[in-house]
């Protein structure tokens, strides 16, 4: 027998062999339990894509189909020294993936624990006034400081904490935790201020802590060459987290805002308490549709500025 010969029983014999499972499937399918389990696959199988996509982990993707397509080859052919092998790499390659994408796996498992189920009606009311609360005030403080510090072009660097907890990069500080203002603020990024060259962080509409170390970028290479360290750090904590940072520039005193691994440039006062109202403070529907689509045009697509 040859290898054509031999290929096509073994094509016909798994042939054969789907068929007849399909055949039992249908036959056991239940309508309700069998199609929300299909769904959750589907869906399972689709965020698995969505984030390939966003990340290195798409080389992986290929990578592992590229494999799954040789040692389909092998079995077929009975290369069974193939087959070996790539068996061996298989088991030592799981352990190995983990290692090497271990960022992009707790990026990951960062957004299903940011996932937020409100079971009970009142839960959403409940926190929108408690947000309201929190940072109504102190988003006014941020901005006349934003724009205080703009004026004389002192630099600064505020990392408002929202879901995420900043513990790493507040043990890096020192712990205020004190009532937000502007002379506060003023004080801490004087020049001669030794809390001036870290970052501030702000939690639960306090300033919690300052002179904190911020992580470097996950893509630095691709990032605007003029653009300084306090841009580079907030736009690095925004990678790891779900934090809004206000930089204001020592060179230019430009106000920017880094959100989500993107840096909105050139921001005036006004829209910079706008997009601080979006993010920070519950909005109508029709507002935040308005903010949302204000914001993304800002952020101009993927890009980083």
């Amino acid at each position: 027998m040859n290898v054509l010969e031999r290929f096509g029983l073994e094509l016909m014999s798994t042939l054969a062999q789907t068929w007849d499972g399909l055949l039992m499937a249908i036959g056991d399918y239940n309508i309700l339990f069998d199609t929300l389990d299909i769904a959750v696959i589907a869906y399972i199988i689709y965020k698995v894509i969505q984030i390939a996509r966003e990340t290195r982990a798409g080389q992986l993707v290929r990578g592992i189909l590229l494999l799954a397509a040789l040692y389909a080859a092998s079995y077929i052919f009975g290369l069974n020294t193939t087959k070996w092998l790539l068996e061996r790499v298989i088991e030592i390659g799981i352990i190995v993936v983990f290692i090497i994408f271990q960022p992009e796996v707790r990026s990951v498992l960062e957004r299903v624990g940011r996932s937020k189920l409100s079971v009970l009606p009142f839960a959403h009311n409940e926190e929108a006034f408690r947000r309201a609360t929190l940072w109504g005030e102190p988003i006014e403080v941020i901005c006349e400081s934003a724009q205080r510090l703009s004026i004389t072009a002192t630099g600064a660097l505020i990392v408002i904490e929202r879901e995420v907890k900043l513990g790493d990069q507040i043990r890096t500080g020192v712990v205020i935790d004190a009532v937000p203002s502007v002379e506060l603020m003023g004080n801490i990024f004087f020049k001669n201020s030794p809390l001036h060259d870290g970052a501030m962080i702000m939690r639960d509409g306090k300033v919690y802590a300052a002179g904190c170390f911020l992580p470097k970028p996950k893509q630095e290479q691709d990032i605007d060459k003029n653009l300084g360290s306090r841009h580079r750090a907030a736009i690095g904590i925004s990678e790891v987290s779900d934090s809004l940072t206000v930089v204001v520039s020592e060179e230019t005193g430009g106000i920017s805002l880094a959100v989500n691994g993107r840096l909105i440039r050139n921001l005036s006062v006004d829209k910079l308490r706008q997009t601080l109202d979006y993010y920070l403070l519950p909005q109508k529907t029709e507002e935040k549709a308005e903010r949302k689509t204000s914001i993304l045009r800002r952020l101009g697509g993927k890009g980083r500025e």
